[in-house]
């Protein structure tokens, strides 16, 4: 399948999903924020959300963040976590590699049984192959790879090789091993190309890996010409994508619950909580355990904790304990601290750690685009945003992302908090039995007085 039809299947399933939608923002949302595109015509963006969209937000999971055209029609969307959209280019490490004698006959390999003899760690010096059946000089070409000295997971080998005479199209597996003896297959089946036509190149030489081994050896499916390697590198994860921390100090009211001292605190918006920390003036050093609810008749649960927060000297000299990460993100209004031992008079200042969460939407309609946040009637359908970035990746390589857009900084009133109110479902049925029923009675009262009012006949 093409780059263009399997980007075009994504965006038609992405399409269907928000078909039946439909949400007027101007009834449904408190207020929206205009977007400025990076890009007129990337098709794909991704917005990352600022403080004032978590306090406009309402739902606890962000369904009522939506993206808008200019027609008012939802567009399809998805609000991701913050390292989801943000591909980065994969590290590359040059392996050492070595040609293996081809086989007549069948393009397997099973029967190869290799000698190599290795350094101290493990890495290949030098390889001698013996095959069960007469070894010849043509045909496609046969490696045993060396990626014992890498100590991350390999994701892909990258092969380079001479420019052919000819088109090239050749089948290849890839099977590993950690002793040179026992094989599993990792790549059953893939191909690679090197073709040309009027003065432009396609050429294929990522072989992905579904699985780790020591040893890779790469064999040829059929007889056929292969290419001439010159050279492979073990395809890396990207580095960890660098984590930007958003804090929020909210200041408590101590409470008593069942005898027990705690401080309780709000939480303004809708922020993806994932770190807490305490602060207390002066030096101090407390273990506290966290705990957070949505509603006030709802149980505590436990979030962190027991944890010891301290400060040892002034800010700039002095020590800190180190955040508390919890379990997972967590968007709960109310939270509580409770400490082991009294604080005296002071109030303790909870610092909560999040990341900005980003929405990424199709340009999907006539711009421009909007971001609305805020309803307790609408939420936004859900679109397949995730597997369609990966089909784009997949056919544009690992460095595609989608294009950059951006919030305005001041955002227009909608609704307001209209739209906070829950929408009011109103029994049409009921209601019309009763008015068909108040009728009925109503129709025999006047028939009856109407009888009683009318002059007796003589018999």
């Amino acid at each position: 399948m093409s780059k263009v039809s399997l980007y075009a299947l994504a965006l038609s399933a992405a399409l269907a999903t928000v078909a039946a939608h439909a949400a007027a923002p101007e009834q449904d949302y408190a207020r929206e924020w205009p977007l400025q595109l990076s890009r007129e015509d990337a098709g794909a963006y991704r917005v990352v959300l600022d403080q004032a969209v978590y306090l406009g937000a309402h739902d606890r999971a962000l369904r009522d963040v939506e993206v808008f055209n200019a027609q008012g029609q939802p567009v399809a969307a998805a609000v991701l976590s913050p390292a989801q959209p943000l591909a980065q280019a994969p590290r590359t490490l040059e392996l050492p590699w070595f040609p293996l004698p081809a086989q007549e006959g069948s393009g397997g390999g099973s029967d190869i049984h290799l000698i190599a003899e290795r350094d101290a760690d493990g890495s290949i010096r030098r390889v001698e192959a013996g095959i069960g059946t007469r070894a010849s000089a043509g045909g496609p070409g046969r490696w045993l790879v060396d990626a014992s000295g890498v100590r991350e997971p390999v994701r892909a080998l990258l092969l380079e090789w001479e420019d052919p005479a000819q088109p090239l199209q050749a089948g290849y597996r890839v099977e590993g091993s950690d002793d040179l003896r026992s094989w599993r297959t990792l790549n059953g089946s893939t191909t690679l190309l090197d073709l040309e036509r009027g003065g432009e190149r396609l050429r294929q030489g990522r072989i992905a890996l579904d699985g780790q081994a020591r040893y890779l050896r790469l064999l040829p499916l059929r007889a056929g010409p292969g290419p001439v390697l010159t050279a492979v590198s073990a395809e890396l994860a990207p580095p960890p994508a660098q984590v930007q921390w958003e804090w929020l100090e909210l200041q408590g009211e101590r409470r008593s619950v069942g005898g027990r001292e705690g401080f309780e605190f709000r939480l303004p918006g809708r922020f993806p909580v994932e770190r807490a920390d305490v602060h207390l003036p002066g030096n101090s050093a407390v273990q506290w355990t966290l705990h957070s609810r949505e509603e006030d008749d709802a149980s505590w649960t436990w979030r962190a904790g027991p944890w010891v927060a301290y400060q040892v000297g002034g800010d700039a000299a002095g020590a800190r304990s180190e955040p508390r990460a919890l379990a997972a993100p967590v968007r709960d209004r109310q939270w509580r601290l409770v400490p082991n031992t009294l604080v005296g008079d002071d109030v303790p200042v909870l610092r909560l750690g999040y990341r900005p969460e980003v929405v990424v939407f199709l340009a999907q309609g006539e711009p421009p685009y909007a971001l609305a946040a805020g309803s307790a009637r609408a939420q936004r359908a859900e679109a397949p945003i995730r597997p369609l970035l990966e089909a784009v990746r997949a056919q544009r390589g690992p460095d595609w992302e989608p294009a950059p857009a951006y919030l305005a900084d001041e955002a227009r009133e909608l609704a307001g908090d209209r739209a906070l109110e829950p929408a009011v479902e109103h029994d049409w049925k009921s209601w019309l039995l009763w008015a068909l029923l108040v009728g009925g009675a109503a129709l025999v009262a006047l028939l009856g007085m109407s009888l009683l009012r009318s002059p007796r006949q003589p018999s």
